[in-house]
Parts: C-alpha cells; structure tokens; sequence
C-alpha cells in the first residue's frame, strides 16, 4: 500500500476507505447454483499495495494498540484484530468487495441456496501438526454455534444445521434456510479455524491466550497489562488470495503493546519507540497524514449509535423516541468532538460503509429543536422543573445513560457523549451519564431492561444482515443480547428476514431499504459516528494494509525497508 513519500514529507499519503461497495452485497456465489473462486486482484489494488523501498528480512514489529482483548481469539472486535495474526479463515475479502480464496479454493451452493460445499487447499497444517482439513473445518463450525464464539453463533443462528465432511478436503455446510451473506460472514476473524485437537486436548484458558491455528504467526508471550508478542510461524503457506505475497512473514515477530492513553500512544510513534500505531487520536491526525502513512477504515455493520430502551421507561414511548432523535445537531457536534477527523453517522442502523445502506431512511431524524419540542408536549411533557426538565405527572424527563468508557467510546467519543447530553437539555432531557469500567461493561449487570434508559454500542459486520443480530425478537427460548433495544417488532424481524432469503441481488437490497424505513419510523436507535479505525506506519516499515471485513490490520506482508545507503552500498558489494 505504500506509495513514494513526496519530498516535503517521509509519508503524506492519506488513504481513507469506504470498503465493501455495492459489489459486496452478494457474494458472487450467493445467486448460482455453481459459484466459484473470483479472480486475481484488480490492476488497482495491486498497484496500491506495493510497498517502497529494498526489503529486509526479519526485525520484530512495535506495534501500539488502544485496547488489551480479553483473548486472543473471541467475539470482540478486539480479539478480532488479535486473531487474524494466527489464524487463517475459509476465504477472505477483497477490496473490490469480492470474495477471493484462502483455506478454502472453490465453492459452489446448491440450487436451493441451502448447501454450501468448499473445497480446501491440501496442503495446510496447524501449528501443533493436525491437518486442516474438512473434519477440522466442521469441527471449527459446530464449535462456534455451541458456544465457542457469541458473535459467530449471532450471523449464522437459526440458519446453521450442519456442518459434514464429504471427504478429506471437501466439507458440506447444511442450512435450514438460504442466506445470502454466507460467504462475507465467513470472510470475518470471528470464523477464523483452530485446531480441534487444541479445542479438544487444552483448557480454555490456554486456547483464550494461545490458541492454535495455521496463520502467520503464533502467540509466544503475553504480559497482561503490558503487550502480547506474536512469532513468526516459518511453515506459513497458506495466505489468501489477496495477499501481497504468499509464504511466511517478511518479520520475525511482532509485539503488540497496549498503550490507551491517546498521548503516549501517539508519542510513542515520534519516539520512535512503535512503528506503527491503531487507533490515532483525532487531535493528531492531521500531524500524522503528513509525517507518516495514514489510513482510515470506515467500519461496516451497526455504527456507534445510542440505542434506547423500547421496553421500560421514558423510552417505551415512540415519540420520546423520536423527539430525542431531533432534538441535538448531531453532525456538528460528532464534527467538533472529532475534529472533523471521524464521519458523522446519521443512521442508528447501518453504517454508511455497509452495502445496502438508505440514505433516504437514514436522514429522516435531522435537527429539529422544535419538531422535537412537539412530539414531547403531545407524549404529555407539558411541564417544565426549575432547571428547564420537562414533567409529566410530577416525573421528571430523565434518562440514564450507560457507555463502556475506553472499550465501546474512546475518549474522543466520550466528548461527543458528553456534547449530546448538553444538547438535549434544550428540549428538556436530563441526561445522567454512567461510564461503565472495562469490568463493568463486561459483567452483564448492566445488560437487562432495567440497567438503562439509553446505552451506546457498535456492532461489525461486512453486511447489512447485523439488522437481523441487532433486532431480531429475543425470547425465553432463544433470548437475543445483542438487541439492546429490546424492540420486539415482526414486521421488522420479516423484512430483515426477506432480505437475507433474497434470491437476487436486487431484491436483498430492496427488502434492507425497507428494514431501514420501518426502524427509522420506530426510532429505537440514534446515529452519532462510524466506527472507524486508524493506524499511522513509519517510513522505516512497508507493507501494514487493513483487511476489508473489519478492518484489522495485517503484518505477514510487513516489512522494514533498508535505509537508502545500506541499500547503495549492498548494491556495490554485488557488483
């Protein structure tokens, strides 16, 4: 990805994407009884990604990070990023929004869009020495839906049924229905293969802090509270097919240090001390387009949105609803807290990134203090306390609003939080803010329908089916936490099921628009931003690019470029 630095600076080039285009919204499979493997990666892309500079092999890899994951492999973004350094996935995405091969080199689904069968490489092992084959692949399947990855089971429940070996490198996917999004869901770390002879034969423990694929790398140490190291895994051959190159990393290794607070992150890039940062404060970003190589990924999926509690309190009421979704100027404050460094998301239910995204659907809820002032005197807010709260029968219009500081709002979220909050005292809104701790956020306690009035999350996803993880009806049987609006609407759930059974591309759009339509009108959720993520490479090191589904970054084609007289005088050795 790195292009020839201009002479007025090391790195200048600022590369902000919007990945995942309208291409993306069905794999190309998806609408064929026989699909097969796409082609090489475009001219561009390919043009984009070569790196500058003579190469040198080995050197670890400093790389700098906001958050520590709870393991290496999981249902988090962050175990996510961690993840895709160890372990290979069936296929991957490019950036064109195609799927390109990886463990997996053909596939094709019946006429019935119910069953998947892949063909894999034959020549893949985990690091511990089992084969990666099709047992191992339908092992990894039924142990994500039994409980082995949250977010896995939450794309494929209620459409996975079984996973079969047909023979030694062809597995058979069964599913109850058709879904159009198989292959991009897979493209997603979450999918990532592991050994079942490690599933199996170690604790959970070890396969939470060490576990066993067939990536690039391996995990070698990992301080807690410090940094995780990852060691070059000599017998990589398996790299997907949008690679920079294929075998193992140029780098011997990578230490992966957790440094949250924003300055000494950033700082630790102009010391020299990290070579490459994530997550770049918006206050130096600018400073970072032009002495290093920037990008941006706009994240797919559900954006940071506040969701309000449909079920119990103030926000049972559709209008309260709507009158919070009018009553702030959203996009300048997400402007101002952000710099101007971090898209204004004005959709609550899909990123502006996410094929099939309504533009329509998703501006509907503009600034407007007095349509806001409306709807609450015709919900019964008539009255107003001493401080300008709005009253209804003597209770007051307050909301508790909970946030995982530093885990779901980095700080700079939190100022625009904290923007809103001062927004909306103008329609009357008395907005508590209740920063949750990484321990808290984690524990559950402030999950349920009487933990909060309004919660901010975000959700990645390279598709617009997160609608049906975010807002498919939970019950006794089958309880869904990721709805954390707790909206239970079947016309919602129907559309959101319409679309994902779709046969044609055209009709899967179709049904998501109207998905978003039918949300906006219920108003259970506020746009604010998109999730992004940054990262800023020296110009000692090429090579770092950001995968498509989620935005990781990726190492194994990383490598530090020899300094100009190094390379002149290995050049006149030579010669």
């Amino acid at each position: 990805m790195s292009t020839p630095p201009s002479p007025n600076a090391p790195k200048n080039q600022w590369r902000s994407r919007l990945p995942l285009g309208a291409a993306a919204l069905l794999s190309a499979a998806v609408l064929t009884s026989c699909g097969s493997a796409s082609g090489p990666v475009s001219t561009e892309q390919v043009a984009e990604r070569q790196p500058t500079g003579e190469p040198q092999s080995g050197g670890i890899i400093e790389y700098g990070h906001l958050q520590e994951p709870k393991c290496v492999y999981g249902g988090w973004i962050q175990e996510n990023f961690t993840a895709r350094q160890i372990l290979d996935s069936l296929v991957s995405l490019d950036a064109d929004g195609d799927i390109v091969p990886w463990l997996a080199t053909d596939w094709e689904v019946s006429e019935d869009q119910l069953t998947w069968t892949l063909d894999l490489r034959e020549d893949v092992t985990f690091t511990d020495g089992t084969p990666v084959d099709a047992e191992a692949v339908a092992y990894n399947f039924d142990y994500w839906l039994d409980g082995g990855n949250g977010t896995a089971a939450a794309h494929l429940g209620g459409f996975y049924e079984e996973a079969t070996a047909v023979d030694e490198h062809t597995v058979e996917i069964q599913l109850s229905a058709p879904f159009s999004p198989f292959l991009s869901t897979l493209s997603q770390s979450y999918f990532g293969i592991q050994s079942p002879t490690a599933l199996e034969n170690r604790s959970e423990e070890e396969n939470c802090r060490a576990p066993i694929g067939s990536g690039p790398f391996t995990v070698q140490a990992w301080e807690s509270g410090q940094y995780l190291e990852f060691a070059r895994n000599e017998d990589y051959n398996s790299a997907p097919a949008n690679a920079k190159h294929q075998g193992p990393a140029h780098v011997e290794g990578i230490r992966w240090s957790f440094i949250p607070d924003n300055t000494s992150r950033y700082g630790s890039l102009l010391s020299e001390e990290t070579d490459v940062i994530g997550e770049v404060p918006a206050v130096n970003i600018a400073e970072a387009k032009e002495r290093f190589d920037f990008e941006q990924y706009i994240t797919p999926g559900r954006p940071v949105v506040i969701n309000l509690n449909t079920e119990k309190g103030v926000f049972a009421d559709q209008q309260v609803r709507q009158a919070l979704s009018f009553a702030t100027d959203r996009e300048a404050n997400i402007d101002s807290a952000f710099l101007g460094t971090v898209p204004f998301e004005p959709s609550g239910y899909l990123s502006q990134s996410t094929p099939a995204y309504d533009d329509d659907a998703a501006t509907e809820y503009p600034f407007d203090l007095d349509r806001a002032h409306e709807l609450l005197d015709e919900a019964g807010w008539t009255e107003r306390a001493e401080d300008g709260t709005r009253l209804k029968d003597g209770e007051r219009l307050e909301v508790l609003f909970t946030y995982g500081l530093n885990t779901i709002v980095t700080p700079d979220g939190n100022t625009a939080i904290q923007n809103f909050q001062e927004q909306a005292r103008a329609a009357g809104f008395d907005i508590q803010l209740r920063p949750l701790t990484p321990s808290e956020n984690s524990s559950g306690a402030f999950s349920g329908p009487d933990a909060y009035d309004a919660q901010v999350g975000y959700w990645t996803s390279p598709h617009a089916g997160i609608l049906n993880i975010n807002y498919r009806p939970g019950t006794e049987e089958a309880p869904n936490g990721a709805n954390t609006t707790f909206l239970a609407d079947e016309g919602v759930h129907e559309t959101i099921q319409q679309a994902l059974q779709a046969p044609t591309s055209e009709e899967v759009a179709e049904h998501f628009s109207d998905a978003q339509h039918q949300l906006s009108e219920l108003a259970p959720a506020i746009g604010l931003y998109t999730q992004t993520n940054t990262i800023a490479v020296s110009d000692d090191l090429s090579g770092v690019w950001l995968e498509e589904s989620q935005g990781s970054p990726v190492f194994h084609d990383a490598y530090f470029v020899a300094e100009e007289s190094d390379a002149e005088e290995s050049t006149e050795e030579e010669g």
